[in-house]
Parts: structure tokens; C-alpha cells; sequence
């Protein structure tokens, strides 16, 4: 397989990965996306979420009660700011979306030697900043 073509199939495994996860969830990957975002925060105002995933205040208050609804996220009182709303992700909230995936990852990782696993944890790494550049890219074309 031509890297090209591998690029593009593991592009297309990650998308389906990733709507097998969201029928599963009951939410979209954009969804997905945001609650990664709140979880990696641990909570974020709307107006946070909407800058960080790139949507606009009123979608994102649709991304929110989708979450909200699926029973994944939750709006709360900001501690700092009582009059303001954070957004929270409920404890475990992927729940064993992802567990498999995980338990199958290490295995394919424990395959590699320390060394090679170097070279592909930095492939990734560039990899992961190549696609947020190309991603901001086309947002600012639109």
C-alpha cells in the first residue's frame, strides 16, 4: 500500500471508528469532539467550547444538549463565578467506548520494541500537528 493510500485508510478507519462510537453514545463525532475538550479541561464555559472546536455560540448550545440529553455532560454552576455556566463531563462518560480500542492498541504497541515505539509516538506527534494546522486552514477559508 502506497503511504498516500495508508494516510487515507487509517483517515477513514478513524472516521468509522469514531460513528460506531457515536451510534453507540447517541451523539455525533462533533459531540465526540467537544466532550474530549471538556474532559481534557475538566469543565469550560460554552463560549470556551465554541473557540476550542470551532462552532458558534448556538451550535454549540446544541452540541451541549446533546451531551446533556446522552447523559455525558452537564451544565453547573461556574465555582469561581456563581452567576456563570460551566460545562462538566459526567464521570466515565465514554463509559467502554473506547476500552477495547485500548486493550487492543497496547497489544499492538507492546509489539514494538521501546525504540521503534519512539519513532512512531513521534510520527504521531507530527502527525496530530500537521492535521490541526491543515484543520485551521481550512476554517479560515470559510
Amino acid at each position: 500500500m502506497e503511504d498516500r493510500d495508508a494516510g487515507r485508510e487509517l483517515s477513514t478507519a478513524v472516521v468509522a471508528f469514531h460513528e460506531a462510537v457515536g451510534a453507540t453514545l447517541g451523539v455525533t463525532a462533533v459531540d465526540q469532539r467537544a466532550l474530549a475538550v471538556i474532559m481534557g479541561a475538566g469543565s469550560v464555559s460554552a463560549g470556551e467550547l465554541a473557540k476550542e472546536i470551532g462552532l458558534t455560540p448556538g451550535a454549540v448550545t446544541g452540541v451541549v444538549d446533546r451531551l446533556a440529553r446522552a447523559g455525558l455532560a452537564r451544565r453547573e454552576p461556574d465555582p469561581q463565578d456563581r452567576r456563570r455556566l460551566v460545562i462538566t463531563a459526567v464521570p466515565g462518560a465514554f463509559g467502554d467506548a473506547f476500552s477495547g480500542l485500548a486493550k487492543a492498541m497496547a497489544e499492538l504497541t507492546d509489539r514494538y520494541t521501546p525504540a521503534e515505539q519512539a519513532v512512531i509516538g513521534d510520527w504521531v506527534a507530527r502527525t496530530i500537528a500537521v492535521l490541526r494546522e491543515q484543520t485551521r486552514i481550512l476554517n479560515e477559508r470559510r
